[in-house]
């Protein structure tokens, strides 16, 4: 495929930004957007799902990612960092990156799924 866009993910728990007892739960996540296709692409959009530990599902979509729409030649990557706030000390993410190369072909570049913890929550 011509098109391989990979992405990884790191996250953290925001623990002063949080409140338990208020069912509030602060997460931030880094993600790497890598280009190992043939040709350079753009990221147009983002469709997040996260579901947090009590199965209550949010959808987010929108333009670009942090206000930006990265171009990424071959070899190239992205990073950014973002955040999520849950009701729950566990939850998880996936989505897509609708994306579109040099030569105007759209695709979706998947946001494999990743948990979002608080640290000793899972074992």
């Amino acid at each position: 495929m011509a098109n391989q866009i990979d992405v990884k993910v790191k996250t953290q728990y925001i623990e002063d930004q949080s409140a338990p007892s208020m069912d509030r739960f602060v997460f931030s996540y880094t993600i790497t957007i890598i280009n190992n296709g043939d040709s350079a692409a753009k990221l147009l959009t983002r469709h997040w799902i996260i579901t947090d530990g009590h199965g209550n599902v949010q959808e987010v979509k929108g333009a670009g990612v942090v206000g930006e729409q990265p171009h990424l030649k071959p070899g190239e990557s992205y990073e950014y960092t973002s955040g999520t706030v849950m009701e729950s000390p566990v939850g998880s993410m996936h989505g897509t990156y609708q994306m579109i190369s040099d030569d105007s072909e759209e695709f979706d570049a998947i946001i494999p799924s990743f948990t979002l913890s608080i640290p000793h929550a899972l074992h």
